[in-house]
């Protein structure tokens, strides 16, 4: 089960709800990173757990199978979706099967922008203070 907490910088008032480094529930893991260009927290996902169907139950004939294929392979996502509509994704019905799909870190707001790896205790990416955890989790996720 996943954790979010809420850090405050004492400097500057900085809040970030993030989950203050590496964490991951049944369906998603997030790293917390920095991003130089927003100067802000952001949780980053990872990994993401997806439905998926083994070769021998795609059935037959060879055809059928090859466009199945390509329809599977173009669903996949090349992108990590933002952390909250991973967290909020609908697992489909009757699925027996999944697999993990896994992520470079990307900032959220622009997936050109330079990021780094953010656990705790770290600096504030607006002043550079050390920033300040509340000891209960803000939510508890997936």
């Amino acid at each position: 089960m996943g954790r979010t907490f809420v850090f405050e910088c004492p400097k500057c008032q900085y809040r970030a709800y993030v989950a203050g480094g590496a964490d991951g529930g049944f369906h998603v893991a997030v790293q917390t990173i920095l991003c130089q260009q927003c100067k802000e927290l952001h949780d980053a996902v990872v990994r993401l757990r997806v439905p998926w169907t083994p070769p021998l139950q795609r059935g037959w004939p060879v055809q059928a199978t090859l466009s199945r294929l390509t329809r599977q392979a173009s669903s996949v996502p090349r992108h990590p979706p933002p952390f909250l509509q991973a967290l909020n994704r609908l697992w489909p019905r009757g699925v027996r099967h999944s697999r993990w799909i896994e992520f470079p870190l990307l900032c959220p707001k622009g997936a050109w922008h330079s990021v780094r790896p953010w656990s705790r205790p770290d600096c504030c990416p607006k002043c550079g203070v050390i920033m300040e955890q509340n000891a209960l989790p803000y939510r508890l996720w997936d």
